[in-house]
């Protein structure tokens, strides 16, 4: 069984996307029109540095992706399952029939807008340590402003929050074996510093229909299949809930996927690759 997975926002680069947007005109001019400026001219350009921006990173590698799906498509693949990382989400239900491609694309530059909204904040990637220790560490230093924020692997997690309690935080989790990466991104996403961002959008995403979809989705908030008549809560909380990636990852497994496709590059088949089936503490028992 098969799934294909959909990166998020982080893996932008300049470049991206190729002779994609040639191979797709339709789509492209269709998206750049709803967006107001070309969309393969900032990927091939990054002008002003824009792509380091979320209100334009976002949008790109949203439509980047879908036209990866569309390649993908053209060739004949099929896929048992879909799932997305954070914004990569937004991939999975257009190409599970759940979203229509303008409707994403609508969604996720106003999702976009808001979440560079709230400001102030940092991220950063801890190698080496689980979520768990990651928690305790954070807690035992009364850094109560700082949060996991992705759940990737086994071994890696994503903090985010204020950013002079992150610069604290790094400090802290520093130790032997461990390393500590910063995250080209502007705010504490996906932590309970978003909620302004998830107040403001839940509305916008009340007046948009949700199919029934023809695939699966793997929801990366809950770890469970995504219901599309919860959409309005499940893309809301999605703002101030950390990403459960290793717990999405263990229920495709668990539900029969055997084989993991990656949609625009190869982050999430590595993060794949470094989760166990079973929790540590379940192998230990």
């Amino acid at each position: 069984m098969h799934c294909l997975l959909f990166p998020g926002q982080g893996v932008q680069c300049r470049g991206m996307g190729g002779e994609l947007f040639e191979r797709h005109p339709q789509e492209t001019a269709a998206c750049s029109d709803l967006l107001g400026y070309s969309v393969a001219r900032l990927c091939r350009d990054n002008p002003g540095d824009r792509l380091a921006d979320t209100r334009y990173a976002q949008p790109a590698v949203f439509l980047v992706n879908a036209l990866s799906w569309l390649d993908l498509r053209r060739e004949g693949r099929s896929y048992a399952y879909f799932a997305g990382h954070g914004l990569g989400e937004y991939n999975a239900l257009v190409a599970a029939g759940v979203l229509g491609l303008t409707d994403g694309l609508t969604l996720v530059a106003r999702r976009a807008r808001l979440m560079a909204g709230v400001t102030g904040g940092a991220m950063a990637a801890v190698v080496g340590l689980d979520s768990a220790r990651v928690e305790a560490t954070l807690h035992g230093a009364g850094l109560d402003l700082v949060h996991v924020a992705h759940r990737n692997s086994d071994r890696q997690v994503t903090v985010a929050g204020d950013r002079r309690q992150l610069a604290l935080a790094v400090e802290a989790l520093r130790g032997p074996g461990v390393r500590l990466l910063p995250v080209p991104a502007a705010g504490p996403f996906h932590t309970p510093l978003m909620a302004p961002a998830e107040r403001a959008f839940t509305p916008v995403l009340r007046a948009y229909e949700f199919g029934a979809g023809h695939t699966p989705v793997m929801s990366s908030t809950t770890g469970r299949e995504f219901a599309p008549d919860q959409a309005v809560q499940l893309l809301g909380r999605q703002l101030s809930r950390p990403v459960e990636w290793s717990r999405t990852v263990r229920a495709l497994r668990a539900a029969g996927v055997t084989h993991f496709d990656e949609a625009n590059g190869t982050t999430l088949t590595a993060f794949v690759a470094q989760t166990a089936t079973r929790l540590p503490e379940e192998r230990r028992r």
